[in-house]
């Protein structure tokens, strides 16, 4: 005979006596275990906590250690890049941002790409978009724009429904390097939403150490898993690293009129996880 249930039974009106026993000491951690490579113990009751974040009300909204960069409202954060020239490290402070903002979002102007004034190296990136609807051109003609993380990396922005171009141009792709895993993106009109955590370069005098890789979600959906980037993105070119320290992000002109909204970064410190 199965006996089964009656154990079942047994357990279930034994739990709360079970319970009223155990004793009044919590376990928070252990001083006598194994250490690991990092050089903590295994459940290690002396290593530090956590620091606690409070995440935002919805998927969407910015976590309380985020800072934002476009909440709707100006484009305070942001410097027109005109005299610009990243690659040579070399800034214009006095640049005036001068796309337009309006109903909660900002729209690229033909007035050149914009700029953080805050310069970021590691970090994790929430940015929505919208390209034109009905949409107007082809292949990278249409809703076309960019996130160049540290002003360099780019993270294509392009209306990829339905719009046959090259297969490391296309929404999601590192610019020129490696095209994105699936196409996810939803029809023009539609928001889009990239979340990137990004990984900056390291390096050692003029030495590359290590590259920049970056992981992008495009709509929920993984497109870059933590792809190493193999140098700046360019048009038609080969990349090539050149050392440099922590850059703005900037968000591209193309000559077409893609909105952003809701835009925040965390800075992250990813040293000892590689």
């Amino acid at each position: 005979m199965k006996r089964l249930p009656s154990i079942l039974l047994v357990v279930g009106l034994a739990g709360p006596a079970l319970y009223a026993a155990a004793p009044a000491t919590i376990v928070v951690g252990y001083t006598n275990t194994p250490v690991l490579p990092s050089g903590w113990r295994v459940h290690d009751i002396d290593r530090p906590q956590p620091v606690v974040v409070a995440p935002g009300g919805t998927t969407a909204s910015p976590p309380s250690d985020a800072i934002v960069l476009f909440d709707g409202t100006g484009l305070d954060q942001w410097i027109g890049t005109k005299q610009d020239d990243p690659a040579k490290g070399r800034y214009n402070p006095e640049g005036r941002a001068l796309w337009k903002v309006e109903k909660g979002y900002v729209e690229c102007t033909e007035s050149g790409a914009i700029r953080s004034r805050q310069a970021f190296g590691d970090c994790q990136l929430h940015i929505e978009w919208q390209t034109e609807n009905p949409p107007r051109g082809d292949s990278q003609n249409r809703g076309n724009s960019g996130v160049f993380l540290m002003g360099l990396y780019e993270i294509q922005v392009l209306d990829g429904y339905k719009n046959r171009t090259y297969a490391d141009g296309t929404t999601g792709s590192i610019y020129g390097q490696t095209p994105p895993m699936v196409n996810a993106c939803r029809p023009p009109g539609d928001w889009q939403v990239y979340d990137i955590v990004f990984e900056a370069p390291r390096f050692e005098g003029d030495a590359l150490v290590s590259p920049a890789c970056a992981t992008v979600f495009l709509n929920g959906v993984v497109v870059q898993h933590r792809t190493e980037i193999l140098g700046p993105t360019s048009h038609k070119k080969l990349p090539v690293y050149r050392a440099h320290g922590k850059a703005p992000l900037v968000l591209q002109d193309h000559s077409n009129p893609t909105r952003f909204r809701n835009i925040w970064i965390r800075e992250l410190d990813v040293d000892g996880k590689r």
